[in-house]
């Protein structure tokens, strides 16, 4: 199955639809199957002791996953979030970006599974692994 939506084309609507994440994510790579997307890590994402919070490691993967099927799906706002789960490994390394690697293991008519991988920069051990699955909703005429 083909792309429905590019890199620059999915940050431009992430940033439309959610303008509270502005800033705040970015797209590496974009593939039929897989996303790379990076959480700009900032002040705000740290937690006392300086490592980066976990809601924003959860925001990081739910983010890549709803990427990842907007770029299959296209243009479905309304896409959620339905079941998730999230294991954290390690603590991230201080001042480092966090990359997320998220397949795309199941693109049915009505849910979409995604597990994703994330690593700091740099840093080779994942420090979480998450599974999300989506909703996706009927298109209009089903």
């Amino acid at each position: 199955m083909r792309l429905q939506m590019n890199a620059a084309e999915l940050m431009g609507y992430l940033e439309e639809v959610f303008p509270q994440v502005h800033g705040d994510f970015a797209v590496d790579a974009l593939e039929a199957e897989q996303i790379v997307m990076r959480l700009k890590v900032q002040e705000k994402h740290l937690r006392p002791g300086g490592t980066v919070s976990g809601p924003s490691m959860f925001g990081l993967a739910d983010c890549a996953a709803y990427a990842m099927i907007l770029s299959r799906i296209g243009r479905q706002a309304l896409a959620v979030t339905t079941s998730s789960s999230m294991d954290f490994m390690r603590k991230p390394a201080a001042g480092a970006d966090l990359i997320g690697s998220c397949r795309l293991l199941k693109l049915g008519r009505a849910l979409a599974v995604c597990d994703i991988l994330l690593h700091s920069e740099g840093q080779d051990g994942a420090v979480a692994r998450a599974t999300m699955t989506y909703s996706i909703p009927p298109k209009r005429g089903d």
